[in-house]
């Protein structure tokens, strides 16, 4: 007997943390095995489903970390600790961690890209020998967007942090502008042998990609997440369907070998 593709299983709500004025983690009971990068479909009887990464995980949970900007979003937001998320999943390829050990690794997030990579961030950051070199390159477009604030000060101990923001609001004495500055500003000490993943808006991605390869990264080593692209989950609604690749089997992670033949 088949097992039905969509069916959805409970998840209770452990807690809620506010991000921005618009995001919030919602942290779920969750058993399953998970990587970083995969994503779980969350479902509301009646409303709709909508794909969501999974910004964090460990033993006994995994945290949601979700925008209010649609009808199943905004039940969720009115949910409260107690209640019942319905979720299928996990979905998506998600970040083999291994394939980056014992090199110079680079991360690029922005905006919500940080979210997918979060709990590999965490991983990296929690163990320093796996890494020869760590940088994160972190944009967000105004201080009050600006995602997992705590945790970004506590992996400038372990990381080379470079948070910045598009436009500086308040009392903001950061960095200003847009990540593909800071690229410009890298110094990498064997491009051939360094990796990169690049998460973000599509335009983002472009041009933090192209920054990469001007300061030598072989476009082998860079990866990227085309999470936005997500729909069903699972192949069949053919929203995430580029040519001949869905997105959401095949990746949302992909080699920009790949990636660059994917024109949307």
């Amino acid at each position: 007997m088949c097992e039905n593709a969509y069916l959805t299983e409970p998840l209770k709500l452990i807690s809620i943390r506010k991000e921005t004025e618009i995001d919030f983690t919602f942290k779920v009971e969750y058993n399953k095995p998970l990587l970083p990068g995969q994503f779980l479909e969350l479902s509301i009887p009646g409303v709709g489903e909508a794909p969501i990464s999974v910004s964090d995980f460990g033993d006994g949970y995994l945290d949601l970390t979700i925008r209010k900007v649609g009808r199943v979003t905004e039940q969720i937001f009115e949910m409260r600790p107690g209640d019942v998320i319905y979720a299928r999943g996990p979905y998506g390829n998600g970040f083999d961690c291994k394939l980056y050990e014992n090199k110079d690794l680079i991360v690029v997030a922005g905006g919500t890209g940080l979210a997918p990579v979060k709990n590999l961030i965490k991983r990296f950051v929690s163990n320093k020998g796996l890494l020869k070199s760590f940088t994160l390159i972190i944009g967000f477009k105004s201080p009050e967007d600006i995602l997992f604030a705590d945790e970004i000060k506590q992996w400038e101990t372990s990381a080379n942090v470079c948070l910045t923001v598009d436009r500086a609001t308040g009392d903001w004495n950061g960095r200003t502008g847009l990540v593909t500055k800071y690229i410009e500003e890298l110094e990498i000490g064997d491009p051939a042998s360094a990796e990169a993943i690049v998460v973000g808006p599509p335009m983002m991605m472009k041009f933090a990609v192209l920054g990469l390869m001007k300061k030598n990264l072989p476009k082998q080593n860079i990866w990227v997440s085309f999470e936005r692209k997500m729909a069903c989950g699972i192949g069949k609604c053919g929203h995430c369907k580029i040519d001949d690749t869905y997105i959401c089997l095949d990746g949302p992670v992909f080699n920009y070998t790949k990636a660059e033949m994917l024109l949307d």
